[in-house]
C-alpha cells in the first residue's frame, strides 16, 4: 500500500464484502445465517443486503483483539489521518473507551483529576478501577446555564494539591461545543510526567479544517476517545480510541479494552469505521466547509428571530473556543424552557434537537445535514417566535400550541413542587459547582457496593448516594455514587422530570425515593 493512495483504501470494508460475497455454507454465529433467518418486518426494514455482512470474527476478517490483517490495516490508517501514533476501533461505543482510559491509567485508591461536567462513562470508570476521583468545578456561565471547560489554573492548583496524581481527564468539547485551552492545559500536566485524556467525543471532526478547534491530540492529549459516529459518518455506536506519545501503557490499555468490548464485535459497526475514515481523509475539508457554511447560515438567520439567541464565543474562563457546527439557541426569552420547545419542535414541526435543557436547545450540524434542513429549522424558530407573537395579541378565543405547552408546564411545576418541598417555585440552574468533598467521603468503587437502603428524596439530603443518576441527554451525572446529596440536586433533578426532561439510573423513575449508602 502506497502512501500516496494509501487513504483511498478501505481493508475492512474489502474484506468484508469480498467474504459477504463468498458463496458457502454457513455453520457459525450468528444464527440468522447470512439473513436467512431474520424476520420479515427487519428485512422490510432494512433489506435483505445488510444482513449476508452481519458476519463474526472470520479468519479473513481479521481479531479485534489481535488484529494482524485487514483491522490492522484500517486502525493504521485511521492512525495516519488523525494524528495518532496507534488507533483502536471501538464497537461498544466511546463509553467503553473512556473506561478503557482509566483502567489502564489508574488502579484502586490512585487519584484521577478530572471535571465534575464529565461523562457518566467516566464514572463508570472510576466503579470499575476503584480510582479516586478528584474533580475541579469547570467554569459556569449563568447566562446560558451551561459549564464550560475548566481552566489551566484550575488544572495547575489541583495537580500542586495532589502531585500523586496518575493522570487527568479533560472534556474536549463539551456538549454545547465548548472548548477550554487544552494546549495550556497539557503543557501544565506533563509538567507532572502523566497523562492527558481526552473525552473528545464530540469532536471527531475537529482535524479536518482550518476553521474548527484544534484537535485533542494536537493540542497534546495522550489519549482521546472519539464518537466517529457523532461528528462524521459512521454508524451509531462506533468510535474510535487514539494514543499519541509514550505516556500510555499499550499493554494496559489493550487488556483494558479486552475487559470492556464485545467479543462479537458488530462488523457492520467496525466496517462503518473504516469507510468514514476515508470519506473524510479525502473530502474531510470540502465536507466540513459545506457543515461551517451550513451552520454559519443556520446562526445567522436564527439570531435575527425576535425572542432567541444564539450562542457565539464568548471571552470568559473556560471558553477558549467554540465549535461552530455546534448550534445552541437560547428559547428562555420567548418565555418557555427548551423542553417545551423540544416538544413543539418535534411533535409538531418536524424538527428534533440534540439536547434541550432549561434555557435552550442544542443541534448538531453535521457531513449529513443539508440546505433543506436548515431551512426547516429556521422555519420551525420562526413559526415558533410567531406563535408566541400571536398569544400575546389574541384574545381568549385563540388558544395557541404555546399556551397549550405552557399549561403543560404549569402542571408539571405543580406536581414538582408537591414532590420537592425544598424548590422555591424556580426552575432550578445546574448544580455545577462541587457538591461533596474531593477526594469523596466514599469512592464511587466503595459506595457502588456499599449496602444501599432506600429512603424519601428530602430525607436523603446529607447521606452519600448510592446510585449515578443524571439527566440524559446529557449524560452528566447530577449524583454519583459516594457524593453528598444536596438540596439543590434534588430539586434540580425533580424538575427537569416535570419538565419533561428524562432522567437515567435512579430506581425510581418518579425520584419520590433515592438509594443511599446504608448508615
Amino acid at each position: 500500500m502506497s502512501p500516496a493512495n494509501s487513504q483511498e483504501q478501505t481493508p475492512l470494508l474489502n474484506a468484508l464484502r469480498d467474504r459477504t460475497n463468498h458463496p458457502h455454507a454457513p455453520f457459525y454465529a450468528p444464527g440468522h445465517k447470512g439473513g436467512q433467518g431474520i424476520s420479515q418486518p427487519l428485512i422490510d426494514l432494512f433489506g435483505a443486503a445488510v444482513f449476508r455482512s452481519d458476519l463474526p470474527e472470520l479468519p479473513e476478517l481479521d481479531n479485534l483483539f489481535n488484529p494482524e490483517g485487514a483491522i490492522a490495516e484500517a486502525q493504521y490508517l485511521a492512525a495516519e489521518v488523525f494524528g495518532a501514533q496507534s488507533t483502536r476501533f471501538l464497537a461498544n461505543g466511546s463509553t467503553c473507551g473512556i473506561i478503557a482510559a482509566i483502567l489502564a491509567t489508574c488502579g484502586p485508591g490512585d487519584k484521577i483529576i478530572l471535571p465534575r461536567n464529565i461523562h457518566s462513562s467516566a464514572i463508570s470508570g472510576l466503579i470499575l478501577s476503584g480510582a479516586i476521583p478528584i474533580f475541579v468545578n469547570p467554569e459556569y456561565n449563568p447566562d446560558w446555564d451551561i459549564a464550560n471547560s475548566i481552566t489551566p489554573e484550575a488544572t495547575a492548583a489541583a495537580l500542586e494539591q495532589y502531585p500523586d496524581a496518575k493522570a487527568v481527564m479533560i472534556v474536549y468539547p463539551t456538549y454545547h461545543g465548548v472548548c477550554g485551552d487544552l494546549q495550556a492545559i497539557a503543557q501544565i500536566i506533563h509538567q507532572y510526567n502523566i497523562p492527558l485524556l481526552v473525552d473528545e467525543a464530540h469532536g471527531a471532526h475537529f482535524n479536518f479544517h482550518p476553521n474548527l478547534p484544534e484537535s485533542a491530540l494536537s493540542a497534546g492529549a495522550d489519549l482521546t476517545v472519539q464518537s466517529i459516529h457523532k461528528t462524521l459518518g459512521a454508524m451509531t455506536q462506533a468510535s474510535m480510541l487514539h494514543v499519541k506519545g509514550n505516556r500510555i501503557d499499550i499493554q494496559k490499555l489493550n487488556k483494558a479494552l479486552q475487559l470492556v468490548q464485545s467479543t462479537s464485535p458488530s462488523y457492520l459497526l467496525l466496517a462503518s469505521l473504516d469507510a468514514a475514515r476515508q470519506q473524510i481523509a479525502i473530502h474531510g475539508k470540502e465536507l466540513m466547509a459545506q457543515t461551517l457554511q451550513l451552520a454559519e447560515k443556520a446562526r445567522s438567520r436564527i439570531s435575527q428571530i425576535p425572542g432567541l439567541s444564539v450562542l457565539e464565543p464568548l471571552n470568559t474562563p473556560g471558553f477558549a473556543a467554540l465549535d461552530r457546527t455546534r448550534l445552541t439557541v437560547k428559547v428562555s426569552d420567548l418565555g418557555i424552557t427548551g423542553f417545551a420547545a423540544d416538544e413543539i419542535l418535534h411533535s409538531q414541526l418536524g424538527v428534533t434537537a440534540e439536547l434541550p435543557m432549561s434555557q435552550h436547545l442544542t443541534f448538531i450540524i453535521s457531513l449529513g445535514n443539508t440546505e433543506s434542513d436548515i431551512d426547516n429549522l429556521v422555519k420551525a424558530f420562526t413559526i415558533l417566535e410567531g406563535r408566541r407573537k400571536k398569544e400575546e395579541g389574541s384574545s381568549a378565543t385563540d388558544v395557541t400550541d404555546v399556551t397549550d405547552v405552557r399549561k403543560r408546564e404549569e402542571v408539571r411545576k405543580k406536581k414538582s413542587e408537591r414532590r420537592s418541598p425544598m424548590s422555591d417555585g424556580r426552575f432550578a440552574q445546574s448544580p455545577t459547582l462541587p457538591i461533596s468533598p474531593s477526594p469523596p467521603l466514599l469512592s464511587p468503587r466503595e459506595a457502588f457496593f456499599f449496602p444501599a437502603e432506600t429512603v424519601p428524596a428530602d430525607k436523603a439530603v446529607d447521606r452519600l448516594c448510592a446510585e449515578l443518576i443524571c439527566p440524559y441527554p446529557p449524560g452528566i451525572p447530577v449524583l454519583m455514587p459516594g457524593e453528598i446529596i444536596t438540596p439543590a440536586a434534588v430539586d434540580y433533578l425533580q424538575q427537569i422530570l416535570a419538565a419533561g426532561g428524562r432522567i437515567t439510573g435512579c430506581s425510581d423513575r418518579n425520584l419520590q425515593t433515592l438509594k443511599v449508602v446504608r448508615q
